[in-house]
């Protein structure tokens, strides 16, 4: 049986979290060892980060993007009971009266 302990023991080797992170700045040179890593999310004297990160708790993923890029390329679905259709209208067509615009404390994530 494998039990898995949250916040137990950190497995060697894995990536740093600051490597995806969207708050942080790498910098690669040549060789393995040459790295410089800097936080935005920490003051700016005391930005680099010198050891491979774990557990962050202002850690953004990049790869996510966020409420204001999604609603940029959404699709909204809407009723035009005169014409009788249904569908899909891009989020720029739409008039300023008919958008709904989520705040950032209202996203559910």
């Amino acid at each position: 049986m494998h039990l898995k302990i949250r916040g137990g023991t950190v497995q060697h080797g894995e990536p740093s979290l600051c490597i995806t992170c969207k708050y942080a700045t790498v910098v690669k040179g040549q060789g393995l060892r040459h790295e410089i890593v800097a936080c935005g999310q920490l003051s700016t004297q005391h930005n680099l980060i010198a050891f491979p990160v774990v557990s962050c708790s202002g850690y953004l993923d990049r790869t996510h993007p966020s409420l204001r890029e999604m609603e940029a390329v959404a699709w909204i679905l809407r009723t035009d009971p005169k014409r009788k259709q249904i569908g899909f209208v891009h989020s720029r067509e739409l008039r300023a009266k008919d958008r709904y615009v989520l705040e950032e404390d209202e996203w559910p994530f």
